[in-house]
């Protein structure tokens, strides 16, 4: 659907592209749908997917375009790729995209402490990291003029079929021949050690001290990417250190299922499911949660 379409079926929702962030002549662009009325409204963080080297802002129109009709601000960034940027580079772009959006927040009708996020794939995996660890130095290290108080702390997060286990699906990539995952994954991790290090799962194996929003994943029961057993261990994980998450696992569906049938019965079910999440999330108007006590320098 192309954004001509999308403001001429829909006109009712507000689509407009703004940098927000420059890097000399270069801007990364947010784009924003944002439903008809005052608000405030719930809003997002959209992060694309495209095993982190393809994609853009553009990637989940649809999702975005539900979201909106249904009450919901969704800013879906561009961030660096390669060869323009690798890990941690997108997460930083993330980290102070989330920051911009929060000082902003009623400029777009939300609320500061009724943001949270939402990726599909690659990016159900970046948003996830983003969350855990909003106060890293390596991910916090944009600083945002006018607005140097503003922390990245989510209110709530969704992961859309995201590859969780980076280390794990590389290993998956090369035991199945599949050249274009294994050289996506090097060239924006650039080493297993760096894949361990961006693993939500194995964060909370290693005990790391990190933020805990409340948390839905939703992905099917025959993603080949993402085995099931892994997110339900991961999803105990999280609930173990202290953190709510909640898991929608579609019968069936494979890691490419909303792509191939996007209005089909699991993934009507997946978004139907998100919103209702971020409903709740925000309608009990809970207050942020308390800092971490440290988020200790990574080098």
């Amino acid at each position: 659907m192309s954004d001509r379409d999308a403001t001429e079926r829909r006109p009712d929702i507000k689509i407009e592209d703004i940098p927000y962030r420059t890097m000399g002549d270069r801007a990364l662009l947010a784009r924003i749908y944002r439903p008809a009325g005052a608000g405030p409204f719930p809003a997002v963080i959209d992060i694309h997917g495209g095993a982190w080297t393809s994609g853009d802002r553009t990637q989940n129109e649809a999702i975005a375009m539900a979201f909106a009709e249904s009450g919901i601000v969704v800013v879906a960034i561009d961030f660096r790729m390669p060869p323009e940027g690798r890990y941690p580079d997108s997460l930083a772009d993330i980290n102070v995209a989330i920051r911009w959006l929060k000082s902003r927040a009623g400029e777009f009708g939300t609320r500061a402490d009724w943001i949270g996020g939402f990726g599909t794939s690659s990016g159900g995996h970046q948003i996830l990291l983003a969350a855990m660890r909003p106060a890293d130095p390596r991910y916090a290290a944009l600083p945002l003029p006018g607005a140097l108080e503003t922390d990245a702390r989510l209110a709530y997060v969704v992961s859309g079929w995201g590859v969780l286990e980076p280390l794990l699906r590389y290993r998956l990539a090369k035991e199945r021949g599949n050249r274009h995952f294994v050289e996506s994954h090097d060239a924006y991790w650039g080493s297993e050690a760096a894949m361990s290090d961006g693993s939500p799962p194995l964060i909370l194996e290693r005990g790391e001290l990190v933020d805990l929003p409340p948390a839905l994943i939703f992905q099917g029961t025959a993603d080949e990417w993402v085995p099931e057993a892994l997110t339900r261990r991961f999803a105990e994980s999280y609930r173990r250190a202290g953190g709510e998450m909640e898991l929608v696992l579609l019968e069936g569906a494979n890691h490419s299922f909303y792509r191939e049938e996007p209005n089909g019965a699991n993934a009507r079910q997946a978004i139907a499911a998100v919103i209702d999440f971020i409903r709740r999330q925000t309608s009990q108007r809970r207050e942020l949660r308390p800092a971490a006590k440290s988020l200790s320098s990574r080098g």
